[in-house]
C-alpha cells in the first residue's frame, strides 16, 4: 500500500490494522502485507524506533537554507488555501521539516517545523520513502509505524535540484485519514506546490547577471545586432558596433537607466496594473508574454508604430526589451534591425507557424526552418527521420503552405503495384502550362520501400522534370540497392533531418497538451502530474511522438480516476526509471523482453514470466536487479 496507489478502503485498512498488531506482537504480519512495507516496519524495529512514541523528535534546523528561501513565497501563497486539518510541509534533504502551515496535524500543537522525519526517527513514512525512491509516495494511517500518525493520511513529492537533479527536499500534504477515499486529496496540492518551488529554484539559481547575458547570447546566436544595458554597463555585440554611433549607445544606456528608475518607482508606490511588455522569468503556472516595442519619451526616436528609430542609421530601428527576473527590472536588450531584417523577420513568422506542428525545442525549430526554407522553391523536398518523428505530419503542412492543390499521397509501405510510375508517367506528360501551377504535388511517403521499378520511374521523372512537386519521407535503417540510392542522393541536397523525441523531450509538456486538448464525450480532459511528466521525459521513445500518441490515448481509454494522471497509470515500461547502471547488449536485451512483455499482458507478472518462459521468482529478482521493481 506504500505507493500512490488508491487510498484503501475500509476493508484493506482493516487488515492493514491487524497486520500491524501483529507484527508488534512478534508475529509475522501476513502474507497480504506488501514486502517493502513490512521490510520498512523491520527497519524501524532495528533502529530502536518506539512505536509510541509521543513526539517525532526536533533537531536545529539550518540557519541560511536556500530551499526555505526559495520555497517560502510559494509556501505563503499555499497556505491560506488550505481547507479543514489539511497541512503542509516542507522538509530538506536530510528529512529536517523546514516550513510547516495549515490546521492542527499529526498530534503536534506547535505544527511539524523543526521534527525530524527521517526513517531512524520516527519509522516508515512518506517523506522518507518520496526521498528515498524519488518520485511522489503516499502513506497511509496503518502504513505508518508510530501509533501518533494512524489517523493521518500524507503524501509526498520531491523537490530537485535544478542543474544537478538531485532530491533536495520534499513537498509534503497531510490529512485526517478518511475511508473509502480513491486518492490522496492534497495530491494535486503537493504537486502543484512542488512544480511552483522547483521554478523558483531555477529561477534563483541564475543570477540577474546571467540572465542579462543569457539574453544577449540569445539574440546573437540568432544574428542580430544587440545590445545588453542593466543601467552602469553594456554589452555590444560587433554589428551593434558596426551599425550604432557612441551618441545613439549613450542615448540607450540613458534609456535603460530611465527604465529601471521607473520600474523602482513602481514597485515603491504599488504593483503595476499595466499589461506585461517584457519576457519575464515567470512565476510558477504562467507563460512568458510577447514584448510589445518600448515606448521610448522622446520624439526623435519614437515612431508611430512603436519602434524607436535611429536617427543616425539610414533605415535602422531598436527595440528595447525589458528583463524581469525575481519580480524586478534587472535591465534591457535592445536589438538592432535593418529594413531587410524586419521583413526577413516578417516572412519567417508567416512560415513558422505551420498548422498542426507543436514544438518550441531548439532542434525542431531549426528542422522546421530549414525545411520551410527548401519548400519556398517548387523542386523535390526529402524529409528524413526515425519512425513517428511528424515527417507526414511536417510535409502535409509544407505542402498547404504552397497554396498548391492537394498533394496525391503515395505510401510506398502499402504501394500498389504499377502506382508509382503511373503517377510518374501522368506527371511528366502534363502540358507545359500546367507543370508549374495547375498540378498537384506529390506526398510519396516511405521511400525506402520503393520497388525498383518505382525507383526506375522517379529518376525518370526527375532526370526530365528537375523541378517536379514532390515531398518524399524516408525512414534511415534499411538496406538500399543502388538504385535506391541514386534517388537518395539526388534528393540530399533538398534534404531535412527531423530529430526525435528524445532529443527534444522540452517539447513534450506542449505535446501531452495538444493530444489531449480534445477529450472523449463525457471524460474531462487529461492533466499530468509531475511525477508523470518526468516519467515521460525519461523515456527514450523509439517510436518517437508516433508512441507518444498511442501511450496518451491508452491512458485516456483506460483511466477511471479523475485529477492529474500519475506515474502509476502510465504502462509499466514508461514507470520503470532508466538503468541506474551501464548494461551490457544480452541485459539491455532481456530487459527490453521484460518490458515488453509486461506491456504486452497489462502488468500481469505471471502471465509475462510465463510469456518468457522463466518463472516468477526469476521474474521478480530480474525486475530487482535492472532497478525495475519499484515501477
Amino acid at each position: 500500500m506504500t505507493t500512490t496507489d488508491d487510498t484503501p478502503a475500509d476493508p484493506v485498512l482493516s487488515s492493514l490494522r491487524r497486520a500491524r498488531d501483529r507484527f508488534f506482537s512478534g508475529r509475522p504480519p501476513g502474507d497480504g502485507i506488501p514486502e517493502d512495507l513490512a521490510q520498512a516496519w523491520r527497519r524501524a524495529r532495528f533502529f530502536g524506533v518506539p512505536r509510541d512514541l509521543a513526539a517525532p523528535p526536533r533537531v536545529r534546523p539550518p540557519v541560511d537554507s536556500p530551499l526555505l528561501a526559495a520555497a517560502r513565497p510559494v509556501l505563503d501563497r499555499v497556505a491560506p488555501t488550505l481547507s479543514g486539518a489539511m497541512g503542509l510541509v516542507l522538509v530538506d534533504s536530510r528529512c529536517r521539516a523546514l516550513w510547516s502551515g495549515g490546521g492542527r496535524y499529526a498530534g503536534t500543537a506547535d505544527g511539524m517545523a523543526g521534527l525530524d522525519l527521517s526513517e531512524k526517527a520516527v519509522g516508515h513514512n512518506s517523506t522518507a520513502l518520496a526521498l528515498r525512491t524519488g518520485r511522489r509516495a503516499e502513506v497511509h494511517g496503518p502504513e505508518h509505524f508510530l501509533d501518533l500518525w494512524q489517523e493521518v493520511s500524507a503524501v509526498s513529492v520531491p523537490l530537485y535540484e535544478p542543474t544537478a537533479g538531485r532530491p533536495v527536499g520534499t513537498v509534503t500534504v497531510v490529512a485526517p485519514l478518511g475511508e473509502g477515499r480513491t486518492a490522496h486529496p492534497g495530491a494535486a496540492l503537493a504537486e502543484a506546490t512542488a512544480h511552483a518551488i522547483e521554478t523558483e529554484l531555477l529561477g534563483r539559481e541564475r543570477p540577474p547577471e546571467r540572465v542579462l547575458l543569457d539574453a544577449y547570447l540569445r539574440q546573437r546566436a540568432e544574428g542580430a545586432a544587440v545590445v545588453a544595458l542593466d543601467g552602469s554597463s553594456r554589452l555590444v555585440s560587433p554589428e551593434a558596433a558596426r551599425l550604432l554611433s557612441h551618441e545613439t549607445l549613450a542615448r540607450l544606456e540613458r534609456h535603460a537607466t530611465a527604465l529601471l528608475r521607473d520600474a523602482d518607482a513602481g514597485a515603491a508606490t504599488g504593483p503595476d496594473t499595466g499589461p506585461a511588455t517584457g519576457p519575464q522569468e515567470h512565476a510558477p503556472d504562467e507563460f512568458p508574454v510577447p514584448d510589445d516595442e518600448f515606448h521610448v519619451p522622446d520624439d526623435e526616436f519614437a515612431v508611430p508604430d512603436d519602434e524607436i528609430r535611429v536617427p543616425d542609421g539610414a533605415g535602422l530601428t531598436i527595440r528595447m526589451t525589458r528583463l524581469v527576473h525575481g519580480g524586478a527590472v534587472i535591465g534591457a536588450v535592445a536589438t538592432v534591425c535593418t529594413a531587410a531584417r524586419r521583413a526577413r523577420s516578417a516572412e519567417r513568422r508567416g512560415h513558422d507557424r505551420l498548422p498542426g506542428l507543436v514544438g518550441t525545442s531548439r532542434p525542431w525549430r531549426l528542422a522546421v526552418s530549414r525545411a520551410t526554407e527548401l519548400a519556398r522553391a517548387v523542386e523535390p523536398l526529402l524529409l528524413i527521420g526515425e519512425p513517428g518523428v511528424g515527417k507526414t505530419a511536417l510535409a502535409r503542412a509544407l505542402l498547404g503552405l504552397r497554396g498548391t492543390a492537394a498533394p496525391r499521397v503515395v505510401d510506398a509501405a502499402e504501394q500498389v503495384p504499377g502506382e508509382v510510375p503511373r503517377w510518374c508517367h501522368a506527371l511528366a506528360e502534363l502540358p507545359e502550362s500546367e507543370r508549374d501551377g495547375g498540378a498537384p504535388p506529390l506526398l510519396l511517403r516511405h521511400a525506402e520501400r520503393l520497388g525498383q521499378s518505382d525507383v526506375a520511374a522517379l529518376l525518370s521523372l526527375l532526370e526530365e522534370r528537375p523541378a517536379v512537386p514532390l515531398v518524399a519521407t524516408h525512414t534511415p535503417g534499411t538496406p538500399t540497392g543502388p538504385c535506391l540510392s541514386r534517388l537518395l542522393d539526388i534528393l540530399a541536397a533538398r534534404s531535412v533531418t527531423l530529430p526525435p523525441l528524445r532529443e527534444r523531450v522540452e517539447d513534450i509538456p506542449a505535446l501531452l497538451a495538444g493530444l489531449t486538448r480534445s477529450p472523449s464525450p463525457g471524460r474531462p480532459p487529461l492533466t499530468w502530474s509531475l511525477d508523470a511528466r518526468r516519467a515521460l521525459e525519461q523515456h527514450t521513445w523509439p517510436g518517437n511522438v508516433a508512441e507518444l500518441t498511442h501511450v496518451v490515448r491508452e491512458v485516456a481509454e483506460r483511466r477511471r480516476a479523475t485529477g492529474p494522471v500519475r506515474r502509476e497509470e502510465l504502462p509499466y515500461g514508461l514507470r520503470v526509471p532508466p538503468a541506474t547502471r551501464r548494461l551490457s547488449g544480452i541485459e539491455r536485451a532481456e530487459r527490453t523482453a521484460i518490458l515488453e512483455a509486461l506491456r504486452r499482458h497489462g502488468d500481469n507478472k505471471a502471465r509475462a514470466a510465463e510469456s518468457l518462459g522463466i518463472g516468477r521468482a526469476t521474474l521478480y529478482r530480474k525486475l530487482r536487479t535492472y532497478g525495475m521493481d519499484q515501477a
